[in-house]
C-alpha cells in the first residue's frame, strides 16, 4: 500500500514540475490524493503514472482526426505559472485539434490575440499591468473580435466583478479552481459548431 503512495516532492520530482504545480492539480483533481491527519498530502503513484502517460501521448502527437482536421486557436491568459502550465497539461490531455497560445497579462494578451486571430480565449481577471477587464473590453470594442468566445475564470465573485465595472454579457464567467470538465465541453461544442 505504501509505494503506492507518493509525497508532493516526489511527485513534483516524477513529473518535473515545482510542489506547488502538484499541490494545484491535487486541488483541481488532476492528481487522485488525500491529506493525512497532519496535513501532508499522499498522491496515488498510478495517478502520476497517468499524467506521465498523457505528456507522452500528446508528445507523440495528436489522433490521426484531429491532425487531419484544421485546428481552433484558444488563447489562455493567466498570471500565475503553475496554472498555466495545468493549462497545457489539460488542454493537451484533451487531444483536440487545438493550437494553444498562452500569455500572462492582459497586455500579451492581446498582443498574442493580434497574431493569432484565436476563436476562444480562456484569462483570469486579476492580473498585473493590463488586468483582465481592460482587456476584454478593449477586444469587445472592436469589430474584429465580436465572435469570438471570451472565458472568464475568476476568484472573485460577481459582486466582486460588478464592483470593478461589470463583464459583458456574453462573456462566460468560471470559479476558481479551474472546472477543466466544464472547459472542455465549451471547447468541443466551438470545434463543432
Amino acid at each position: 500500500m505504501e509505494s503506492d503512495l507518493c509525497t508532493t516532492r516526489e511527485a513534483a520530482k516524477r513529473l518535473g514540475v515545482s510542489l506547488r504545480t502538484v499541490q494545484l492539480w491535487v486541488e483541481s483533481g488532476v492528481l487522485r490524493a488525500w491529506k493525512t491527519a497532519g496535513g501532508h498530502r499522499r498522491i496515488l503513484v498510478a495517478s502520476v503514472d497517468d499524467i506521465l502517460k498523457q505528456r507522452r501521448e500528446a508528445l507523440g502527437g495528436a489522433e490521426a482526426s484531429a491532425a487531419e482536421a484544421q485546428p481552433l486557436t484558444l488563447v489562455v491568459v493567466e498570471d500565475d505559472p503553475d496554472l498555466l502550465k495545468l493549462y497545457r497539461l489539460q488542454v493537451a490531455a484533451w487531444k483536440l485539434p487545438l493550437q494553444l497560445v498562452t500569455a500572462t497579462n492582459g497586455f500579451e494578451g492581446l498582443v498574442r490575440i493580434g497574431e493569432t486571430q484565436p476563436r476562444m480565449l480562456i484569462t483570469d481577471l486579476n492580473m498585473p499591468g493590463m488586468d483582465g477587464f481592460r482587456m476584454i473590453r478593449s477586444l469587445r470594442g472592436s469589430a474584429d473580435y465580436k465572435e469570438m468566445d471570451i472565458v472568464a475564470v475568476t476568484a472573485l465573485d460577481r459582486a466582486e466583478i460588478a464592483d470593478r465595472g461589470g463583464l459583458p454579457e456574453d462573456v462566460k464567467v468560471m470559479t476558481k479552481p479551474v472546472p477543466f470538465s466544464e472547459l472542455e465541453r465549451l471547447v468541443r461544442a466551438r470545434l463543432a459548431a
